[in-house]
């Protein structure tokens, strides 16, 4: 009888868990970007986001903003969702490594007689969840929801059918080995067995990776001309005659599409189709209408409005902010035509991704800019960025703004949305705020009759309430007014220029602005949960 010690335990469980879980996620991956099936790292990860508690999520949202920025990664949404992404595989790929470990470990203390019929089990064990987590989050897979929860079953049943064919080769060599006349024959019989399946993953992670990389970019670029050319393409900015020219260095004033920032709750964008998508207004209304996307476009004047959108987790100085040219229906004329019921109070916005916020009726009846948007940029909404409908309100963070509406209702009360259940703050009202952008330290400006100067410049926004000036001090001197250039609108930042007489050493650059009524910047420093950050902003400068 063979020696339990010597069958296949623990860690080598763990190592095949590696070696088939690796390219399982490749061909999951593979048949997401081939025929439109679910992937279900991300899924997984985006159920878990949606169960945690509050405090959790928002602790680890502030810690990934935290570390990209210490470490100087890159713009901070963008290497944020590449992290949760590479996150949710990760995920997936441990709970693979424990997986094979603790079936090894099952099977070497029990010793059925199948370890394939165990490691079926335990497909269908996981795979059955799975099915169940994907058909309540996934909002991307295009496959029909019967040929999703197959593709699922099916994935997981041969992971654990390899798990348990890889333990039984690997028991039967152990079997081998305790009966051969040397014992030399084991571990030869063992290591052949691994190299062979550690080639045939690695050739398959390789293979599923790699072509499924390839469809994604090939699709991204015929997304891309297939957008066509935007509005800035062809007209000039509003205040493109502006006597003060920004500061070179300074962030554009519009914002270009794909460069504008992006926090959502999901790892990957809600993939809706135009044809299939209807805006449902009901609840507590005369009238309960619905709207195609076509409908929205045609039936009612746009308003072209162009706005600075910030994130209440952006850091005084980040880059979670960004301003472009938004166009849609103002939702005061959606509400003319349901007619709220006596008694209706607010509106429930919910989203594709069960995103919901929740607005006061009376607030969207009194600011027509309060907009259903359907565009950026004169080009319809990338699906990154809410497509095909999402809301703008006029001097509130980007966490009261939701993406890829579906339902409106009016409902009879106020209640909290989604980041005010987790922690956040209800009104989420901008705080002015202003940035220094670039010290031209490069580019002095001689100017005979005021010596040498050198350009400082940056934004300063304070929601819809304007900019009524900009002040610069070095080190800790008195402070000193700056130019402002024309904004683009009354709900877009304002660009300032400081002209500095040059004094070369290091020194230190503070701004501050002040509201368009005169309230000056909240000066006091504090984080950006649970309101949105405040303090004054500056840069460390040897010129």
């Amino acid at each position: 009888m063979t020696d339990r010690t010597t069958l296949p335990g623990f860690l080598a469980g763990a190592l095949v868990g590696a070696l088939v879980t690796a390219p399982a996620i490749a061909v999951c991956y593979l048949g997401q970007q081939l025929a439109g099936l679910p992937f279900v790292p991300f899924d997984v990860f985006d159920a878990v986001a949606r169960a945690l508690p509050g405090a959790v999520v928002t602790f680890g949202i502030d810690a990934l903003v935290a570390g990209i920025r210490a470490l100087g990664l890159g713009e901070v949404s963008e290497v944020a969702k590449v992290a949760e992404q590479l996150l949710a595989i990760g995920g997936m790929f441990v709970a693979g490594v424990l997986a094979g470990a603790a079936l090894f470990g099952v099977l070497r203390r029990w010793r059925p007689t199948s370890g394939l019929a165990a490691g079926l089990a335990l497909g269908v064990l996981v795979g059955v969840p799975a099915v169940v987590i994907g058909a309540a989050v996934n909002r991307t897979a295009t496959a029909g929801p019967i040929a999703s929860a197959l593709w699922v079953l099916l994935l997981f049943l041969g992971w654990g059918a390899a798990l348990g064919w890889a333990y039984d080769r690997l028991a039967a060599a152990a079997v081998r080995a305790a009966t051969a006349p040397t014992a030399v024959a084991e571990p030869i019989d063992r290591r052949t067995f691994v190299i062979r399946l550690g080639g045939a993953a690695a050739v398959i992670t390789v293979v599923g990776a790699g072509v499924g990389a390839w469809l994604a970019t090939v699709r991204e670029r015929e997304r891309a001309r297939a957008r066509g050319r935007p509005w800035s393409a062809t007209h000039a900015l509003p205040n493109a005659d502006a006597e003060v020219r920004p500061v070179p260095g300074t962030r554009p004033e519009l914002t270009p599409v794909e460069d504008h920032y992006r926090i959502d709750i999901n790892t990957r964008p809600p993939v809706i189709d135009e044809g299939e998508w209807r805006l449902r207004f009901g609840g507590r209304v005369e009238r309960p209408t619905e709207w195609t996307l076509e409908a929205l476009r045609s039936r009612y004047a746009p308003l072209h409005q162009f706005v600075t959108l910030s994130c209440i987790s952006n850091p005084v100085g980040g880059d979670l902010i960004g301003t472009q040219r938004w166009t849609g229906v103002p939702l005061r004329r959606i509400l003319e035509e349901v007619r709220p019921l006596p008694g209706a109070t607010h509106l429930r916005i919910r989203s594709a991704d069960d995103f919901h916020e929740v607005l006061p009726i009376a607030d969207a009846m009194a600011d027509e800019r309060i907009l259903l948007t359907y565009a950026w940029d004169g080009l319809p909404l990338p699906a990154e960025h809410g497509f095909p409908l999402r809301l703008y309100i006029p001097d509130r963070y980007g966490m009261k703004q939701p993406k890829w509406i579906e339902t409106i209702e009016a409902i009879d009360g106020d209640e909290a949305g989604y980041w005010v259940r987790r922690g956040w703050d209800a009104e989420a009202r901008m705080h002015a705020t202003s940035v220094i952008d670039v010290v031209g330290v490069d580019m002095m400006v001689i100017q005979a009759d005021r010596g040498t100067r050198i350009p400082i410049g940056g934004i300063a926004h304070a929601g819809a309430r304007g900019i009524s000036r900009v002040e610069v001090r070095v080190d800790g001197g008195p402070w000193q007014p700056a130019r402002l250039r024309a904004p683009l609108s009354d709900t877009t930042w304002v660009l300032w220029v400081f002209d500095w007489p040059f004094q070369p050493g290091a020194h230190t650059f503070t701004v501050r602005c002040f509201e368009g009524d005169g309230t000056p910047q909240e000066a006091r420093r504090a984080p950006v949960r649970p309101a949105g950050a405040t303090g004054l902003h500056g840069k460390d400068v040897m010129v």
